[in-house]
């Protein structure tokens, strides 16, 4: 008898074991705290919108601030990688710490799916970025838009002033190539921090070019200081944004000075005025809607949307990766690489996705709409 009980003991730890293996462990960075929290908070609380069962199993999500900060994001990764040991790393932010990120997951053999906009994230294709995916469009995508609108507007020259980081030199290389091949002089290019206090300097080089519009390609509140510097000085042209700035937070700091601002932005940004046949319109009213009734009415961001589109692509992959090995073992971790890889036609809030194994974004002009800011809020061009 006693040989039984141990024999069953035996059984119920190793099922238990087992039970909990099976977990799906997710580990999320992103920078609720910092210049960037502005972004990074409707992404924590589109975290918390996420399913906890795929495919018959639980999940699980470990979420890490990493305070603005490519250190602390880097330190957060190897954390959530070497001491909970998750299955997939979602985050982070902002593009700078994301690319920092890619060398962690990649030597953990463990996919990681951004939520940055910066193309070098996931291309060129290589052996550390085949483990990554995005879900933010890529700043070609966005900066194709904003080229097409200055050429159909008669934008001859461009006057540009973006991040001192990755961020803006990413945002530099697309727009000035496909600045360029429209015929479209970039005439200056300038630089800030996010954490400056002024441009004022900055600002009226800008205006002594004489340009015929201006480009600030940053992201979040830091975005507004150029802006409102300009208009301050006196600068009454068209003024262009990347889809950085796409939160409630940037039109309560930038205020009036925001008025007229053109930028191209995911299509849930403007979910509930897209017309009935765009094929992201009902997923991205379901994500707004969900976050809407827990945060409250007008509250939504697209950068939420980037981390809830995150939770779409798992919700996809994970059911086919679960056919090939369980969570918890380095087998689920590739199975998952390649489940994510192998995505076709999923419609999330920001885009419709086809994963290749040379694109791990897979957005096309489906994932873009251009919008000024009229009156304080967002308004969908026709």
């Amino acid at each position: 008898m006693k040989l039984r009980n141990a024999l069953m003991a035996a059984i119920g730890l190793a099922f238990a074991a087992g039970a909990a293996q099976a977990e799906i462990k997710v580990g999320v960075v992103l920078s609720a705290t910092g210049p960037a929290a502005s972004l990074g908070i409707p992404e924590r609380n589109s975290i918390g919108l996420l399913p906890t069962e795929i495919g018959g199993e639980s999940v699980r999500y470990i979420v890490l601030d990493d305070a603005s900060d490519t250190t602390t994001a880097v330190t957060n990764t190897r954390k959530l990688l070497t001491e909970e040991k998750v299955d997939v790393i979602l985050g982070t932010t902002t593009s700078p710490p994301s690319l920092a990120m890619v060398d962690v997951a990649a030597e953990a053999a463990t996919p990681m799916i951004s939520m940055a906009a910066a193309a070098r994230i996931v291309a060129p294709m290589d052996d550390k970025r085949k483990w990554v995916f995005k879900t933010p469009q890529n700043d070609r995508q966005m900066a194709s838009a904003i080229v097409e609108h200055m050429a159909a507007n008669n934008v001859k020259s461009v006057a540009f002033i973006g991040f001192a980081n990755a961020y803006g030199e990413g945002w530099y290389e697309q727009f000035k190539l496909l600045a360029d091949k429209a015929g479209i002089k970039v005439a200056t290019n300038e630089r800030f921090n996010p954490t400056d206090t002024s441009v004022t300097g900055q600002a009226l080089k800008l205006m002594s070019s004489k340009a015929d519009a201006v480009f600030i390609a940053g992201s979040g509140t830091p975005s507004a200081l150029p802006q409102k510097t300009l208009r301050e000085r006196g600068y009454k042209g068209p003024i262009y944004q990347t889809h950085g700035i796409a939160n409630n937070d940037f039109l309560r700091i930038c205020g009036k000075d925001c008025e007229g601002t053109l930028l191209p932005v995911g299509p849930v940004q403007m979910a509930r005025v897209l017309p009935d046949s765009h094929p992201v319109k009902a997923t991205a009213l379901e994500y707004v809607e969900k976050y809407e009734a827990k945060h409250g009415e007008g509250s939504v961001s697209s950068f939420g949307a980037y981390a809830w589109d995150a939770g779409v692509l798992l919700n996809a992959a994970v059911p086919n990766a679960l056919k090939s090995a369980k969570p918890g073992t380095p087998e689920f971790r590739a199975a998952l690489r390649d489940a994510l890889e192998g995505v076709k036609e999923v419609a999330g809030a920001t885009g419709v996705y086809t994963m290749t194994p040379e694109d791990h974004l897979g957005l096309d002009e489906r994932s873009r709409v251009m919008i000024e800011i009229r009156d304080g809020t967002w308004s969908l061009l026709k």
